[in-house]
């Protein structure tokens, strides 16, 4: 577990986290971050993957603006981690994405793959589900924008997670998606806000996240 460097198509060099199963690899993950960077937290969703057995990367996909990127989760770091992402060009970010999938692919070419993603990477977590052939299956955790993205139908299995008191995302959006993309597996948390999964964020909920992490294994299981 620790630092690696990977190179996108572009020549870019970035830093991203890297945990390897002790036994068994039952596939990998590419675990795409939130506004906050690869932070204490993300590194922590990672190595609970590599526990459970997935060869599993954070890329550190702020590295195109500012390099090693790690916010808390107080007002003044949400806004600078809102500056960043609307700093971000979507290509760009599925590009080293894609970066990851061939690393991966590299130490385990009979493997499948599958993106995971919270809040941010909740997004892009559903953008590379439709735009890479490579990914096996996605988990998008309460992406802010997969309303407005729902014409980007998956091309993998995928499945979404969103709370019901998410001030960010009303459950209209959540209606919308449902009914734009009725393949896609929407999963609703009754009683829980926006970053229900985070422990290190008021609005984590144990139980909600337990359970989604439980139906996110039993996904990466099915399809992996």
């Amino acid at each position: 577990m620790g630092q690696i460097q990977l190179t996108s198509s572009d020549g870019h060099q970035f830093s991203a986290y890297e945990a390897i199963p002790s036994g068994e690899v039952k596939g990998g993950v590419v675990l795409i971050q939130e506004i906050f960077g690869v932070n204490s937290h993300i590194r922590s969703v990672v190595d609970g993957y590599a526990e459970e057995g997935y060869y599993t990367i954070a890329p550190g996909l702020f590295d195109r603006i500012e390099k090693n990127v790690e916010l808390g989760y107080e007002a003044d770091d949400m806004q600078k981690g809102i500056q960043f992402v609307t700093k971000m060009k979507p290509e760009n970010t599925l590009s080293d994405i894609v970066a990851v999938t061939e690393f991966i692919k590299e130490k385990y070419p009979q493997g499948k793959i599958a993106t995971i993603g919270y809040c941010f990477g909740g997004t892009m977590a559903w953008v590379s589900a439709g735009a890479l052939d490579v990914i096996s299956c996605s988990v998008c955790y309460y992406g802010g924008q997969i309303a407005s993205l729902t014409d980007r139908t998956p091309k993998c299995p995928t499945l979404l997670h969103f709370g019901e008191l998410d001030t960010h995302i009303p459950m209209s959006d959540v209606e919308k998606i449902r009914l734009a993309q009725p393949n896609a597996e929407v999963l609703v948390y009754e009683g829980v806000k926006h970053g229900f999964n985070c422990d290190a964020r008021s609005d984590y909920d144990k139980d909600a996240a337990a359970l989604a992490k439980q139906r996110s294994l039993a996904y990466l299981m099915k399809h992996l």
